[in-house]
């Protein structure tokens, strides 16, 4: 029921103990890269809203390890982080798809123990099963629905549900 997860799909980067960290995927900002960091000009790459938490700091996932030589690798191919000043000369000589790249302002974080109550409440519902392409998706609604399918068919139809049931 909480507005910032509203059909959210949500990336976790990191499960420990202490607490786990991811990002929403599904939830853009109006803002622009280059609004957030005016001395990149050419950064013209849109910004996600990661989670209420932190939302005065940046983040990002990219799939170009082999330009940028850095990043935490979160899952096959995906890499969370990585040295931001090459990634700014990456994006000033336009070696950077946005297909290839996501940012972010904020997170979404749990306290140790907290998201896995969460689950156990069946307030989430949790996949590995998903395609790389989807996470870098820039249709918020269709990428909601792409991972709801895949969850199978217990879960499909779910997709066909309106956002708002009384407007059914």
């Amino acid at each position: 029921m909480d507005p910032n997860f509203k059909r959210s799909v949500v990336l976790l980067t990191d499960h420990q103990e202490e607490g786990t960290m991811g990002f929403v995927l599904n939830q853009p900002s109006t803002l622009i890269l280059k609004d957030l960091i005016p001395d990149m000009e050419h950064a013209e790459f849109p910004v996600y809203i990661g989670g209420p938490v932190g939302l005065d700091t940046v983040h990002f996932i990219h799939r170009c390890y082999d330009r940028m030589n850095d990043g935490e690798e979160v899952a096959k191919g995906i890499y969370w982080g990585g040295n931001f000043e090459a990634l700014k000369i990456l994006i000033a000589n336009e070696s950077i798809r946005p297909e290839e790249i996501k940012f972010f302002i904020g997170y979404s974080g749990w306290a140790g123990g907290q998201l896995d109550d969460e689950i156990e409440e069946n307030t989430w519902i949790v996949s590995d099963q998903y395609h790389p392409d989807a996470v870098f998706s820039d249709d918020e609604e269709e990428l909601w629905k792409e991972v709801i399918i895949n969850l199978g068919p217990k879960y499909a139809h779910v997709s066909k549900f309106p956002s708002n049931p009384n407007l059914n």
